[in-house]
């Protein structure tokens, strides 16, 4: 009775859907029963149901133990709806299971969820610039070239490349680097950062880039405390004050004797109440609902526990800098809350953390549309968020340097020739132009009578020299050209 992996990819959720009702309607163990004097072939009470159900999501790594009683009773309902199962008498297409001995049974056929039709996203990352990338409107055939005049050395370095001894120089275009390349340079490296974790070909079905906001990247990255929390521009996006406070009681909750907030029984337990409140009525998910598949799609990785929080550590990067830091905060107070051995019970029969996981894994993670699993997903992804939270939120320094030393290296870009005494900056841009080795050999036995005339002309006219030095120059002018 084992769960198949269902990897990072598109359509994960309708995958582990079609997954569990395979399993469902293959193993779930049939017998007779009875109801009402008649009985009934082939079927299963419902607290049967639940029970074996139950045991599977709990075993899989798809889910985990976290998965209760009451939220698989929430997905034999949505069986139920679904005609995955139906009543002894056929009756289907209501949410009106119960956990008690009402009796069901497979239809004759159950067919799975077809794959969701989304629009077709960009299919890969977008394109920062390139300082070889010429600016619209420009073809090499009009590019200035700027004349050089050339010394022998400068001279044979340009043959040199023409013919392949040392790399060819490129039209290299002198931009400035301006705040809307370096935006899109930390977009194009992060989502490239976050495919590479995936070990996906493309992000297509699993991210919408276009919605995408590099500015948020940025500002997670450098707007934060000295505890790493997020700080705001905008203070009007701010918690309200009475719900960060009221935050503040329970993470920071004392001894009864230290406690300066007015005591009463059941105090606690309003003070927490008023906090699920707020975030039961968020108007979004704090992780959004256009990052749902790409949060979804990293679940896949759970089993790979350092890939999975570096996949994290880039989604939560994508979010508006206000989700983040009520993210920060909200994953801080239910971390501490499960650790405090003196916080009173907030529920009675729940445990604590079962009890924030619960509470809250709703308004973490769900989706905009329908989706059957949504509610198993989001307990699985909050369990693993608040037991690595500290990392998961922290920004991922390899990728952080990494963006860093590509913004610097393009603010630094200059034309060098190898083995120059110096390095040669163009004002304008140039190219070097390949010829034919036989170019090259017609050049190289005639072009350079010229320059080579004139030098020695040069040495022989020149009166400020002795005789036995323009001999000791001549000597060197025929020794060098003998070696050529």
């Amino acid at each position: 009775m084992e769960h198949r992996i269902v990897g990072p990819g598109p359509y994960r959720a309708t995958k582990l859907w079609n997954e569990t009702v395979e399993l469902f309607r293959a193993r779930m163990p049939l017998r007779k029963h009875r109801c009402r004097f008649k009985s009934y072939e082939r079927c299963f009470t419902a607290a049967e149901a639940v029970d074996w159900l139950h045991e599977l999501l709990r075993c899989s790594q798809n889910f985990g133990p976290e998965v209760t009683r009451k939220q698989t009773v929430q997905l034999l309902k949505k069986f139920l709806k679904n005609h995955v199962i139906e009543d002894i008498k056929g009756k289907w297409g209501q949410e009106d299971f119960e956990d008690n001995r009402h009796l069901y049974r497979f239809p004759p056929s159950s067919p799975l969820k077809p794959y969701p039709k989304k629009p077709t996203y960009q299919k890969d990352a977008i394109k920062f610039p390139e300082w070889n990338d010429p600016p619209p409107g420009t073809s090499q055939e009009n590019i200035p070239v700027r004349p050089l005049v050339m010394n022998s050395e400068m001279w044979f370095k340009r043959h040199s490349i023409a013919i392949g001894e040392v790399p060819a120089c490129r039209l290299v275009y002198r931009r400035q680097l301006t705040e809307a390349n370096v935006e899109e340079i930390w977009k194009s490296m992060t989502l490239s950062y976050l495919q590479k974790v995936l070990g996906l070909d493309s992000l297509e079905e699993v991210l919408d880039i276009k919605l995408v906001n590099s500015k948020f990247i940025i500002h997670n990255v450098y707007s934060v405390s000295k505890q790493g929390v997020v700080i705001l521009d905008d203070k009007s996006k701010e918690l309200p004050h009475w719900v960060l406070s009221a935050m503040k009681c329970l993470a920071n909750w004392p001894n009864c004797s230290d406690l300066k907030q007015p005591m009463y029984l059941g105090f606690e337990k309003d003070v927490f109440k008023t906090i699920a409140d707020y975030y039961g009525h968020l108007k979004e998910p704090l992780l959004t609902f256009h990052l749902f598949d790409a949060f979804v799609s990293v679940l896949g990785l759970l089993q790979k526990e350092k890939m999975a929080i570096e996949a994290f550590q880039i989604c939560c990067l994508l979010l508006p800098p206000e989700n983040r830091r009520k993210l920060q905060l909200l994953m801080r107070m239910m971390a501490r809350i499960c650790l405090n051995k003196e916080m009173p019970p907030l529920c009675d029969g729940l445990g604590t953390r079962t009890l924030m996981v619960q509470t809250f894994s709703r308004c973490i993670l769900c989706s905009k549309d329908e989706v059957d699993l949504d509610e198993l997903l989001a307990v699985r992804l909050v369990t693993f968020l608040m037991d690595n939270y500290q990392e998961i939120l922290k920004v991922p320094l390899a990728l952080q340097t990494s963006i860093e030393e590509r913004v610097a290296h393009l603010r630094r870009v200059q034309i060098k020739y190898p083995g120059a005494d110096m390095d040669i900056t163009l004002s304008a841009p140039s190219f070097c132009r390949q010829i034919s080795p036989g170019e090259f050999e017609y050049q190289r036995a005639y072009g350079s009578q010229e320059p080579l005339a004139a030098l020695l002309e040069e040495v022989i006219t020149d009166a400020k020299l002795s005789s036995k030095e323009k001999k000791k120059k001549l000597k060197q002018f025929q020794n060098a050209n003998s070696q050529f």
